[in-house]
């Protein structure tokens, strides 16, 4: 269980070496980019909202390797859903619940005690609109995969670039509202995720930018920037 590796592998923070700061974006942007030197026993808790169904993906590049980020879930102190010390500096992970969370940065235990420092470069992205009351509200028997905010998981076929239509599968999570209304999570390869919304028959993408978008029987076409595209089949978004 997430939680438990996290209570197990993290040592205990003393509150009042604990440095809270906002973490704002610009308007219209996804990410957020904060830079600083870490020393000692020192800990920054840098704090930003999300909701349930947005993607975090957070990104550390620091000078000392015991330097580490963990990320709070809304309301906890301690208890992590990710830990740097063994997951590493480079995580994503799709939000389970509305609230604000805390990405804290900190140096292992042995490096505090010797007062080394780190100069760091801390990158956090939010995508995606979560459950977004514009989806309206699924069907009741629509349930969720468990542990996920998805009503359904799997693999779609797509292509990035000049590649053949078709030549790679990108994972896939969605979060369906009332008929025909969907928000489709999808990973494609590099690493990034992309989030296309369909509303009325209209598909848009997190990226703001060209969206170009078809249905040919059950199936849409889908085509962000003219680079990324995606094949979704019908019951993605509408389930059966």
């Amino acid at each position: 269980m997430t939680l438990a590796l996290a209570a197990a592998a993290s040592w205990a923070f003393a509150a009042d070496s604990i440095q809270s700061r906002p973490l704002r974006f610009a308007k219209g942007a996804s990410s957020a980019t904060a830079k600083g030197t870490l020393e000692g026993d020192r800990i920054i808790d840098y704090r930003l909202r999300a909701r349930a169904g947005q993607t975090m993906s957070v990104t550390l590049k620091t000078s000392n390797g015991a330097n580490y980020f963990n990320v709070l879930p809304p309301g906890s102190r301690d208890v992590a859903i990710f830990v740097g010390s063994t997951g590493g500096n480079e995580w994503t992970g799709t939000l389970e619940a509305d609230g604000e969370y805390t990405v804290r940065l900190y140096l292992m235990r042995s490096a505090a005690r010797r007062h080394e420092t780190a100069d760091y470069t801390l990158t956090v992205g939010i995508t995606g609109g979560g459950a977004a009351a514009a989806l309206g509200t699924a069907p009741a028997s629509d349930a969720k995969v468990k542990g996920t905010p998805y009503h359904a998981t799997g693999k779609v076929p797509c292509s990035m670039g000049s590649a053949p239509q078709g030549s790679a599968w990108c994972d896939f999570g969605v979060i369906r509202g009332k008929p025909g209304n969907a928000e489709v999570h999808l990973k494609p390869p590099g690493g990034f995720e992309r989030v296309l919304t369909f509303i009325g028959g209209k598909v848009s993408s997190d990226s703001g930018g060209k969206v170009q978008a078809s249905r040919s029987g059950d199936t849409w076409s889908v085509d962000v920037n003219d680079y990324e595209h995606y094949r979704i089949p019908e019951a993605v978004i509408s389930g059966g």
